[in-house]
């Protein structure tokens, strides 16, 4: 039988057919993915093979190929990755201003992570409805450098359903991965467009301007108008996974425009001279927090820091 992954608790999954029937399952012992690394073998979008054993149980025998995949560096495992859902048309990024704040280093990691898989990403913008001006102006920034570099960004308020109609047009008919820091705002906005979800949602802690874990494992929902989307639990950092230095400014659009200019072709674009990033970024081309988040990967790898 075959069907396709929709829960993944960590300990068992669920999985349903073409014919909408559900099925806990577990894995095979010996079922492993030679090509990756993984605390997970299998994910929420993988299609698998399973069948039902004599004792009633049923097990997952197979993981069929996949069209792709998105992964980020284990929190347990340094070494290992952890596959956050597999054949995505597009990875969603929820972002706060404020309540709690998410950083450009998280964002920008998570961009390039979402190239580096050749996903399309888009950015989304909640709890517009509680920020001050100072606030509302730095998310227009924002707004600006990605739409710049061909990010779609959208601003909502989940909580008030507030300005969703774009961004339901655009997850129309898409399988879609959403994500970001715990207390974004994830499973409110996922309660509004997938109703049937029941999605838990928690208090920001005030004390901390922080959130808190509600997901606790990856689920996939249907889109009331078409598609998919699929929860997993909150983030507090994104350590990217198996990337080369010679590879990150890759992952940096304007970066990577701009390496085209250097003197070497194996410059780091931090200290050689003739760089045409770093002249770029003094001519004010790229921005400085997409620079820094670029070094702050480069310093991953060169410190050893996940290895």
């Amino acid at each position: 039988m075959k069907g396709l992954v929709v829960k993944n608790t960590g300990s068992w999954y669920q999985v349903k057919t073409d014919n909408g029937d559900l099925f806990e399952c577990r894995m095979k012992g010996n079922l492993r993915l030679k090509e990756i690394r993984s605390t997970n073998p299998i994910a929420v979008g993988d299609l698998v093979e399973f069948m039902p054993n004599v004792d009633g149980s049923t097990m997952i025998s197979d993981v069929c190929e996949r069209r792709n995949y998105i992964v980020r560096r284990s929190s347990n495992l340094s070494k290992q990755s952890h596959i956050l859902a597999a054949n995505l048309d597009l990875v969603a990024l929820i972002v706060t201003i404020n309540y709690p704040k998410t950083s450009t280093v998280f964002i920008d990691r998570f961009l390039a992570t979402a190239e580096a898989y050749r996903i399309a990403a888009c950015l989304v913008f909640n709890k517009t409805d509680l920020y001050s001006m100072d606030e509302l102006n730095y998310l227009e920034a924002l707004e600006n450098l990605y739409t710049n570099l061909n990010y779609p960004v959208f601003k909502i308020s989940a909580l008030k359903s507030d300005n969703m109609d774009d961004l339901l047009i655009f997850l129309k008919d898409k399988t879609t991965l959403m994500s970001g820091n715990s207390g974004v705002g994830k499973s409110t906005l996922i309660n509004v467009i997938a109703p049937h979800s029941m999605a838990k949602t928690a208090e920001i802690s005030s004390y901390h301007n922080k959130g808190m874990h509600t997901t606790t494992f990856s689920e996939m929902f249907e889109l009331k108008d078409g598609g998919r989307v699929i929860d997993t639990p909150g983030i507090k950092g994104f350590g990217t996974f198996d990337m080369q230095e010679s590879e990150i400014g890759h992952y940096f659009k304007e970066i990577f425009h701009f390496s085209r200019q250097c003197k070497f072709s194996n410059c780091t674009h931090v200290h050689e001279p003739g760089c045409g990033v770093t002249k770029a970024l003094n001519d004010n081309f790229i921005s400085s927090s997409r620079y820094q988040s670029y070094l702050s990967i480069l310093d991953d790898i060169n410190t050893g820091k996940y290895r």
